[in-house]
């Protein structure tokens, strides 16, 4: 039964409360079972938003350049205001009424809005003409497309998580692998707390290296978002260094030689306290 199972009860001015499940396969709160959590401070209250075509309601922090939004989808091509005040770099799009199964669709700054990446496969990256509308997003809005029922099927009920880039705190880009031990070194301005990376020029999992799990380099503790797996410590990814990180492995899976790879990173110690600009 799922009332074995501990869930998230509340979250908290400093923290989440878990319940205490029962069940051996507890998916929270198991009885001597490591955890990790990522958490991201979208400020304190939900608005409606009406600068796009569709309404929405939004939890947004600017400052971290991080907001929440749900929508619900019409059908046809619309725009979502996102709360932001800058153009989000990296939005994550999941339907949550669907009978039906729809994927993670992602849109990254790096890969344009002709384009879309799914959170939960392992595919490469594919057209996004008819999710993003081929249009970029703006200061105040993204667009949706009516075609997509990853994004906007008539009814559907959204959830976007969208993410600007702020100097010194957070960076969204991509870069080309070399094959070489001595890596590729990607300069973010900042010594990096989490990472996460995607070969979108082929077939691969994502990856995520956080400095909680694994707290000297070389990063070893590889997550995979697209994946049920444990931890895994079978590919030494490189290391985080004070303005960047550098891959040290040949491999596939962030450094093929000639290979494109997309990531977002924030900061072990943010420098940047002022609003997005």
């Amino acid at each position: 039964s799922s009332a074995n199972f501990g869930y998230l009860s509340s979250f908290n001015n400093n923290g989440v409360t878990y319940t205490a499940g029962s069940s051996n396969n507890d998916q929270y709160n198991q009885n001597t079972v490591t955890y990790v959590q990522w958490n991201w401070n979208a400020g304190g209250s939900t608005v409606t938003n009406t600068n796009g075509s569709i309404s929405s309601q939004v939890r947004a922090n600017p400052t971290a350049g991080v907001s929440v939004v749900t929508y619900t989808g019409t059908g046809a091509a619309a725009t979502v205001g996102h709360g932001l005040g800058v153009a989000p770099k990296m939005i994550i799009n999941k339907i949550r009424n669907s009978g039906g199964t729809y994927d993670w669709y992602v849109y990254h700054a790096s890969l344009g809005a002709t384009s879309v990446i799914y959170l939960n496969l392992t595919l490469a990256a594919g057209s996004g003409s008819g999710v993003w509308g081929s249009t970029a997003p703006t200061s105040t809005v993204f667009s949706i497309q009516n075609s997509s029922g990853g994004t906007n099927v008539n009814a559907g009920t959204y959830v976007s998580y969208c993410f600007a880039e702020i100097a010194g705190f957070s960076k969204f880009g991509s870069y080309t692998g070399n094959g070489s031990a001595d890596g590729t070194f990607v300069y973010t301005g900042f010594r990096p707390k989490y990472v996460m990376i995607k070969r979108y020029s082929a077939v691969e999992d994502w990856y995520i290296w956080d400095s909680s799990r694994n707290t000297a380099n070389p990063e070893t503790a590889a997550l995979y978002p697209n994946q049920s797996l444990a931890e895994s410590t079978g590919y030494t990814f490189g290391d985080f260094l004070s303005n960047g990180f550098k891959n040290t492995n040949t491999g596939t899976a962030t450094n093929a030689s000639g290979s494109t790879y997309i990531y977002m990173a924030f900061a072990e110690n943010p420098f940047a306290q002022a609003n997005a600009r």
